[in-house]
C-alpha cells in the first residue's frame, strides 16, 4: 500500500484528482463526480473536524468488531460496497470547492505526518496506528479515483 504520508504518493494522488473534470463518469456505482469528492472528503472531515458525531457505544463496538478489519487492511475495496450513513452523499455538491477540500486534506494529513497519526483516534474504531490511517485514507481515495478512471 503506498504511503500518504510521503510527497510523492500526495503528489501523484492530487495529479489523479486534477484529471477530474464535471464531466467524468463512473465505471461502477451511482455517484457524480461532485458526490465522489464530497464522499471522500468525509474520512478526512471525521478525522479533523467536530462535524460528524461519534456513534454510539454499542456501534462503535459493532464498527470496531465487524468492520474495521475490512477498512485498514490493505485489500482493495470490492466495486459497490456499502457504505456508511455519514458516507452517503445524495445532493449535487460544487465540484471544484470538493476537489479544493480534498487537495487541502490531503496535503494536510502528509504535512503532519505519521506521528500525528500514531495513536490517534478514529470516531468509528478507536485508537488506530498511523499504519490503519494511511491504509484507511489511501485505499479509499484510490478505489474512488479508480471508479471515476483516474
Amino acid at each position: 500500500m503506498k504511503n500518504i504520508f510521503d510527497q510523492n504518493t500526495v503528489a501523484e494522488l492530487s495529479d489523479r484528482i486534477n484529471k477530474l473534470t464535471l464531466d467524468s463518469k463512473a465505471t461502477w456505482g451511482k455517484m457524480s463526480v461532485d458526490q465522489m469528492l464530497a464522499h471522500c472528503n468525509v474520512a478526512y472531515e471525521m478525522a479533523f473536524t467536530d462535524k460528524h458525531p461519534k456513534p454510539n457505544g454499542f456501534t462503535r463496538f459493532m464498527l470496531k468488531t465487524f468492520v474495521k478489519k475490512g477498512v485498514v487492511n490493505e485489500t482493495p475495496y470490492p466495486k459497490n460496497s456499502r457504505t456508511a450513513p455519514a458516507f452517503l452523499i445524495t445532493d449535487a455538491r460544487n465540484f471544484k470547492e470538493e476537489r479544493l477540500r480534498l487537495l487541502d486534506f490531503l496535503s494536510k494529513t502528509q504535512e503532519l505526518g505519521e506521528q500525528y497519526f500514531e495513536g490517534k483516534e478514529s470516531l468509528s474504531f478507536g485508537p488506530m496506528t498511523a499504519r490503519e490511517w494511511n491504509n484507511l485514507f489511501y485505499k479509499h481515495l484510490d478505489h474512488h479515483l479508480t471508479q471515476f478512471g483516474v
